[in-house]
Formats: C-alpha cells, sequence, structure tokens
C-alpha cells in the first residue's frame, strides 16, 4: 500500500485532499517538520532525504515534489477525473500548470510575500503581475485553469492563496476561483 508522509498545515494540505478525491488506498504518515517560525523539527520517521513533506512511498518508487506527486496520483487513479490523461485533449496545459506552479509560482509569491525585487529573479521566475496576469487569462476562459473542467492543477496551483488570501485584493476572478476550488476540496 503506497504511504503519503505528510504534515498538518502544510504544503502537504492539498496533496492530502487530493488522496481523498481520489478515493485513493493510501496510507497517511503524520510526521513533524521544521516550520518557518522555528518551530517543529524533522521526524526520524520520515522518509524524505531532506525531512520535507509531503513524500510519497510506493512500494519500490518515492515522489516528492508537490507537482510530481499529483502527477502520479492522478495518473495512478484516472477514474476520479482529476488530470487528463496521455493522449487526451488538455493533458499538455494540465502539465504546464503543474509546472509552472513549482517552477514560477511559488517562487514569485515568495519573493512578492518577503518584498524581494530584483532584475534577474523576474528574468528568470517573472513577477507578481505577469503570474497574476497568466492566472487572469487562463480564468477568462473558464472557471478553472482548463476551461470547464476542474482539476488537481487548479488544486495545486489555488493552494498558495488558499493560505495568504491576502495578496488578492485587488484580484476578484482569482479570488472566485480560489473559492471554487475551496469548495470542490472541501467536498
Amino acid at each position: 500500500m503506497p504511504i503519503l508522509y505528510c504534515a498538518p498545515q502544510s504544503r502537504s494540505d492539498t496533496i492530502v485532499a487530493l488522496v481523498h478525491m481520489l478515493k485513493a488506498d493510501i496510507e497517511m504518515v503524520e510526521v513533524s517538520i521544521s516550520r518557518q517560525d522555528g518551530s517543529g523539527a524533522p521526524d526520524p520517521r520520515n522518509p524524505h532525504p531532506e525531512k520535507k513533506v509531503p513524500y510519497l512511498v510506493d512500494g519500490d518508487q518515492s515522489v516528492r515534489e508537490r507537482g510530481a506527486i499529483v502527477t502520479y496520483l492522478t495518473d495512478a487513479y484516472p477514474a476520479a477525473g482529476l488530470a487528463p490523461l496521455p493522449g487526451e485533449p488538455g493533458r499538455g496545459a494540465y502539465l504546464s500548470w503543474l509546472f509552472y506552479y513549482q517552477g514560477v509560482m511559488e517562487p514569485v509569491i515568495v519573493q512578492h510575500m518577503m518584498g524581494i525585487h530584483h532584475p534577474a529573479l523576474t528574468a528568470t521566475f517573472r513577477d507578481f503581475d505577469a503570474m497574476i496576469a497568466r492566472l487572469d487569462e487562463a480564468l477568462a476562459r473558464g472557471p478553472f485553469l482548463l476551461g470547464a473542467r476542474f482539476t488537481a492543477a487548479d488544486m495545486l496551483c489555488a493552494s498558495p492563496f488558499q493560505w495568504f488570501a491576502g495578496i488578492l485584493q485587488d484580484h476578484k476572478a482569482i479570488r472566485d476561483w480560489v473559492e471554487r476550488c475551496s469548495e470542490r476540496m472541501a467536498m
């Protein structure tokens, strides 16, 4: 049976919600992690090489990083319909959003929250306004990133705004999308 190592109120919350939405038979093991506020500590039970969460172990396979775990799980549990499968329409856009989250959104949001601005960072990752513009463009075509279809990419990309809703004061379309995603995840 696959095992998901997770910690409450962490980046693993989205993956825990995904496991429930997939109705996946996965054991969840809560571990402690070092927190940004200095609390917590690495848990020796956590097999992640850096003692982070989420971390998925499936037999001799291990998967780290949320985008990779989302892809692995949605491919393994296709009946839930939370991702276009290889060869299906929308697969490229779906994968692009998962990787955009990991490679652009998270670094840009952290920089924005910390007030860090530098041309090299903007050239590499883009800036907050450009990231918001990409989300607005996608959401103008439908209520979710892939149009009418809610996918695990919505879950992942909306997740930081569930924690930091205040950074979206002037972005109603994105706030509404985050709310739609939160409602889906709560079901």
